[in-house]
């Protein structure tokens, strides 16, 4: 009896970091499907309901982190950050549709990073990021400069869209490389036009881009789906330790009760 107890705390204590980690995953993910709603109503140019779910949404990022710390701190200034410009796009009376539409997007894409652990929404940029810079590439070769400023407009914006999922998702030292290449790129962009050396460096920025698409695209196992299988197997194995000792004293105890008999 005293066993029994011994092995139902221990089943308790293995499971308890799981059931709180599932309480806290269902709260993230409640706030990640509202910030999907929001960017759907701003397709639509919904903006008015869009901006009641961000007020919601505030509502209930209030209460998640006011019980316990459920995010880093990076997390929640990244969060707040892109939570502010999303509720701007849907209140500014100038901003441009396009405009509204990446800070939503933005927004979207922040909080599926701090959702989702593996195969996170931005990384399905990945093409599009790929396909403009090649565009970029393209006119700088035949040093068609307009083309080349337009296209690498795009590129940063692009880039701008996803730049905080990256910091959630991805080693700072890897950003800050990327980041130093693609400001060089911006700020000598009218050199560059007319000048075939720094067509280097739009190399090198595709090689960087690709490594950290590929380094995040890794599929690596998740930590947490690790304590799970540790957690059950565990379990399992102090299960069956316990049936089977349980057989054991069992068995042993009939061959006593035999033995007696016989000596009767």
């Amino acid at each position: 009896m005293k066993f029994e107890r011994v092995l139902l705390i221990i089943i308790l204590i293995l499971l308890a970091p799981i059931y709180v980690s599932a309480e806290n995953s269902s709260s993230i993910e409640k706030l990640d499907e509202i910030s999907d709603e929001a960017l759907q109503m701003v397709k639509y140019e919904k903006y008015d309901d869009a901006k009641k779910l961000l007020d919601y949404f505030s509502n209930q990022f209030a209460n998640l982190t006011g019980n316990e710390r459920s995010f880093t701190l990076d997390q929640l200034r990244i969060m707040t950050i892109s939570h502010d410009e999303a509720l701007e796009a849907t209140v500014s009376p100038n901003m441009k549709y396009e405009e509204r539409l990446n800070k939503l997007t933005k927004f979207r894409l922040v909080m599926d990073a701090v959702a989702t652990k593996h195969q996170p929404l931005w990384t399905g940029m990945e093409d599009q990021m790929f396909s403009t810079l090649d565009q970029v590439k393209n006119a700088f070769s035949k040093k068609e400069i307009n083309q080349f400023n337009r296209h690498l407009n795009s590129f940063l914006s692009l880039y701008n869209v996803i730049y905080p999922s990256l910091k959630i998702d991805v080693p700072a030292s890897s950003i800050q490389k990327l980041d130093a290449r693609i400001n060089f790129i911006d700020e000598y962009r009218s050199q560059m036009a007319g000048d075939a050396k720094y067509g280097k460096e739009l190399d090198r920025l595709e090689a960087d881009l690709k490594k950290l698409f590929d380094e995040v695209n890794e599929d690596e196992a998740d930590p947490s789906l690790w304590w799970v299988i540790i957690s059950t197997g565990s379990i399992i194995i102090m299960t069956l330790s316990y049936v089977g000792f349980r057989k054991y004293k069992g068995d042993k105890e009939m061959r006593k009760n035999r033995s007696r008999d016989r000596k009767d």
